[in-house]
């Protein structure tokens, strides 16, 4: 008596041999020399000291829509540029070249997650702490050094609505195609000041009516309760080595954020973004 539970179908077959590909492919050291070499590693090439390179689609978008930011240059494949969507982007005033991956893998290096659209530009002009009398919630780095970090942070501080990032000029990414990334358009969005003194900054918010409060694990209070007033700026230290301690003694508080769990300290951008969110639902319920 026969069995239909043998019987191999197409989609089988078809599977099975997609399988023994995989294998074959991973198999054979030539294949996987060739695939390596279809995407040659390659350093970024120099550019002047005037103009910024940024890239990947959600960081070009934001910058080709952004009035204040002066483009000079587009390298793009015919993909990235449809997948913009961008109405009318032929007829803004820079130029745009049609390129392939490779092409901007020579302008970014091969390590840029480009997505295969890059634009030279110049550096956005940055306010002073002066314009920002009328706001209400500021977020202050102390020497965060890593682009990645303070990338995310400027992601999180345009999501809950603070009006500039303040950074010191030394120990601090500069405005680059790492940290524009990072922040996935929100360089465009927010104000980004660097200060010299960042202890002087500080008394000048003061003086602009601004509760600093300095994050620390160990701070005597809970975040929450240092909460007060209508204009509110957090000032976050590097990782490991946390606020300075000249920045300690500057800021108008100090303040933990109060964690229930073993683990009592958090990554910088996760708790600029947890104690973004708690002076906005302050701020809000004024």
């Amino acid at each position: 008596m026969s069995t239909d539970n043998n019987k191999k179908t197409p989609k089988d077959s078809h599977y099975a041999r997609l399988r023994r590909q995989f294998r074959d492919q991973n198999a054979n050291p030539a294949a996987q020399n060739f695939r390596k070499s279809t995407r040659p590693a390659t350093d970024a090439r120099a550019l002047s000291d005037d103009l910024v390179r940024l890239y990947g689609l959600h960081t070009v978008r934001a910058a080709v829509l952004n009035p204040n930011r002066k483009i000079t240059r587009m390298l793009a494949t015919r993909n990235a540029l449809a997948r913009l969507e961008i109405e009318d982007i032929e007829s803004r005033n820079f130029p745009i070249e049609i390129v392939t991956p490779r092409d901007i893998d020579n302008e970014t290096g091969s390590e840029a997650v480009h997505q295969g659209v890059m634009i030279e530009a110049k550096p956005l002009k940055a306010q002073k702490l002066s314009d920002l009398q009328d706001s209400q919630l500021l977020l202050v780095l102390d020497q965060v050094t890593d682009p990645h970090n303070v990338g995310a942070i400027m992601r999180s501080a345009v999501a809950f609505g603070a009006q500039a990032l303040i950074t010191t000029s030394r120990h601090s990414p500069q405005e680059s195609g790492v940290l524009a990334k990072s922040a996935s358009g929100a360089l465009e969005l927010i104000n980004h000041i660097e200060v010299r003194n960042l202890a002087e900054a500080l008394e000048e918010l003061h003086e602009l009516g601004f509760m600093t409060i300095g994050l620390d694990s160990e701070g005597p209070a809970e975040m929450e309760a240092t909460l007060t007033g209508g204009k509110i700026a957090l000032v976050l230290g590097a990782e490991g080595k946390g606020l300075r301690q000249k920045t300690r003694e500057t800021v108008s508080t100090l303040a933990r954020l109060d964690m229930p769990g073993e683990i009592k300290s958090l990554n910088v951008s996760n708790a600029a973004a947890i104690s973004l969110y708690a002076a906005e639902r302050y701020l809000r319920s004024k």
